[in-house]
């Protein structure tokens, strides 16, 4: 039998980190956490996916971190013009949430994902 987890992130607003991370995930923000500032988490409303915490932490982030989440929008099979596109409506949705896009890399001609910073400058990716 596998062992359930969950995803912990440090986070110096973890209720707008949640609702970022809620959003761009189609998680829900987990019941419990609503009012509590050093704290927040999120799960699947399927429960499918692992829950994600975010914890309240004195200090800012300071380096890149060493793990990130990839959102895989591009779907099965090869890059072409219909994956970019899924790729950069998600992009630009995540922008629209407060995230910043820094740079779209290609596999030889094509589109193979787009390095983006969540609202607290944590680095993710969108393939």
């Amino acid at each position: 039998m596998a062992t359930m987890w969950t995803i912990g992130a440090d986070a110096a607003d973890p209720p707008r980190l949640a609702e970022f991370w809620a959003a761009a995930l189609g998680y829900i923000l987990e019941p419990g956490y609503e009012n509590d500032e050093h704290g927040a988490s999120i799960v699947d409303p399927d429960d499918l996916g692992p829950a994600i915490g975010f914890l309240h932490v004195p200090e800012p982030k300071t380096a890149k971190n060493r793990l990130h989440l990839d959102l895989r929008v591009a779907g099965p099979g090869p890059r072409d013009a219909l994956s970019a596109g899924r790729m950069r409506s998600k992009a630009a949705e995540l922008v629209g949430l407060g995230a910043v896009q820094v740079r779209e890399e290609f596999y030889g001609p094509e589109l193979g994902h787009i390095v983006m910073l969540d609202p607290e400058g944590n680095e993710f990716c969108v393939g």
